[in-house]
């Protein structure tokens, strides 16, 4: 009635084109398996339903694990979880901010804005509110920064 290789071929079909509804990179490789079994069925390697499904299983999670950090890196471009934290894509070191509430050595309750936002920041010396800084360094969420060179003079 049926031919199970064009039926394991349209399940596969079905997967990857279900992938472009959900996020996430993993239905592909789902329809992968799929399409490999069409193929195994189409070769008369996979007769029976049992070695079908056994295949699909062995094929889609080999898939899964061998292909899918690749294929996410290619499509996603820079993801955070893989960037290296030694190389900041968004430098912060060197560039200026402005004081919005007064810095005080050893704490971390003053802000600073920098691109727009207010950021908690801390400095070794004491800087006003409205006076230009430098960041240093980043600690996690926090800002180090300085007085910048012509607050110095």
């Amino acid at each position: 009635m049926f031919d199970p290789a064009l039926l394991w071929f349209v399940v596969g079909l079905a997967l990857a084109l279900a992938e472009m509804a959900a996020p996430g990179v993993i239905l592909i490789f789902f329809g992968l398996g799929a399409w490999i079994v069409a193929l195994t069925t189409w070769a008369g390697l996979t007769p029976g339903l049992q070695s079908q499904l056994l295949v699909f299983a062995l094929a889609s999670t080999a898939c899964l694990v061998g292909l899918r950090r690749w294929i996410k890196n290619h499509f996603y471009g820079h993801v955070s979880d893989v960037q290296d934290p030694d190389v900041n894509l968004d430098e912060f070191t060197g560039r200026p901010v402005e004081v919005v509430e007064d810095l005080e050595p050893g704490r971390s309750d003053g802000r600073v804005e920098f691109k727009g936002a207010s950021w908690r920041a801390r400095s070794s010396q004491p800087i006003a509110r409205g006076a230009r800084a430098v960041i240093e360094e980043v600690d996690g969420l926090v800002l180090v920064v300085r007085k910048a060179e012509e607050e110095l003079s």
